[in-house]
């Protein structure tokens, strides 16, 4: 009468226990459900930032050299100016009346001049038909030679006063553009000004120097001396307002020191700095300023193989950083890694993985090492556990 229900009972308790040792550890879920990816390589431009500040590559302070009233002021503040171009003028009669007297006294050395050589002749006719004495003739010698001292002290002294006339108009020496004016027409301006009239920077190009620790400076030169240097990088810059320059450029210069208080190395790089297209010449029409701050990205020139994971596969404890792979048997294995750069949310692994591993990416919070897991796709529903029955099919 109750040989059904006994039979039952017997085919549950002997069926039970075989149901699979990852039910009987996991529950009717059996093993947690993982989304997985494959760690494999793929073409990566390495790239690593810093900060840095642009620089003019030639920077000049204008200051007057000769002393004198300012008559004009030849130039509008902030616009571009090319070498030889008058900036400011000095008052030039001044300069002009001395000028003028310097050539008089030229002219009053070469006459002197004259009558001494005549007397020199003089004095050795004399000396030779026995009328005269050496003494006279020595002293004429002396005095030729004192009016030729005399008129060369002359010469040099008209020369001065032309350079100091020249000086009056006071030119650019570079190409570049010019900033505000300190001093306005009618100050008197003179060389020993602490301030210059003004300051020109070149324009295009414009350097972008900034440091890196000695340790990075080490790490970059290792990454890419076999790949041929600095050619093997190039310099991206992005500006304050996030956006990416349109320009790259070439390093040109590495600092031969380490700065000792602050043990880092100082690199310079030429970066082209044109006109805005469709802006007219003037204020703001570069994109580059001297003194601008911005973030520096070295990149390599060619990109490199090398595996990228999504940053939420890293893990990290007191041990370091670490993924977690699918091993023999579906077991989570822990397998420590060295990150690299950052590429929006993923990660470039440098070391800990060959490539061809499958490595979790989803569900890690249910995982620890050692684990049986039940893995899956990334990115789609998980599957079932083996020996779980599927959606719809329960008896």
């Amino acid at each position: 009468m109750h040989r059904p229900a006994t039979f039952a009972l017997l085919l549950l308790l002997a069926t039970g226990p075989t149901a699979g040792s990852a039910q009987a550890q996991f529950g009717p879920q059996g093993p947690p459900a993982v989304g997985v990816i494959k760690a494999e390589r793929r073409p990566v431009t390495e790239s690593v930032e810093f900060v840095g500040r642009i620089e003019a590559v030639n920077r000049v302070e204008i200051r007057a050299r000769v002393t004198g009233f300012l008559q004009e002021r030849l130039f509008q503040e902030g616009q571009e100016v090319t070498a030889g171009e008058v900036l400011f003028r000095i008052e030039k009669p001044p300069f002009e009346a001395s000028l003028e007297q310097a050539r008089a006294n030229v002219a009053s050395a070469q006459a002197t001049l004259e009558n001494a050589r005549v007397s020199l002749a003089r004095a050795r006719e004399l000396q030779q038909t026995g009328a005269g004495t050496r003494v006279a003739l020595d002293n004429a010698q002396a005095q030729e030679r004192t009016a030729n001292a005399g008129l060369l002290a002359a010469q040099a002294q008209a020369r001065t006063a032309e350079i100091n006339l020249g000086y009056t108009d006071i030119i650019a020496p570079i190409d570049g553009k010019i900033g505000r004016a300190t001093y306005t027409p009618g100050n008197v301006v003179s060389p020993t000004l602490t301030e210059p009239l003004a300051t020109i920077v070149s324009q295009d190009p414009m350097r972008v120097a900034f440091t890196v620790s000695a340790r990075a400076g080490v790490e970059l030169r290792n990454r890419y001396e076999s790949r041929g240097g600095v050619n093997a990088v190039r310099i991206r810059i992005r500006l304050t307002d996030g956006r990416v320059y349109g320009q790259s450029g070439q390093i040109d210069f590495i600092d031969t020191q380490i700065d000792r208080n602050t043990d880092s190395l100082l690199i310079r790089a030429l970066m082209p700095n044109p006109r805005r297209d469709g802006v007219q010449a003037g204020a703001g029409d570069r994109e580059l300023i001297d003194g601008q701050f911005v973030t520096v990205s070295v990149e390599g020139v060619e990109p490199v193989q090398a595996i990228v994971l999504p940053r939420a596969a890293v893990l990290q404890d007191q041990g370091g950083n670490y993924v977690l792979v699918v091993a023999a048997e579906n077991q989570a294995q822990r397998r420590s890694v060295r990150l690299g750069q950052t590429l929006n949310d993923q990660v470039v692994i440098e070391n800990g993985l060959e490539g061809g591993e499958t490595v979790i990416s989803e569900g890690l919070q249910r995982v620890r090492p050692g684990q049986p897991v039940n893995p899956g796709p990334a990115g789609q529903p998980p599957r079932p556990p083996a020996g779980a029955a599927a959606p719809g099919r329960q008896g």
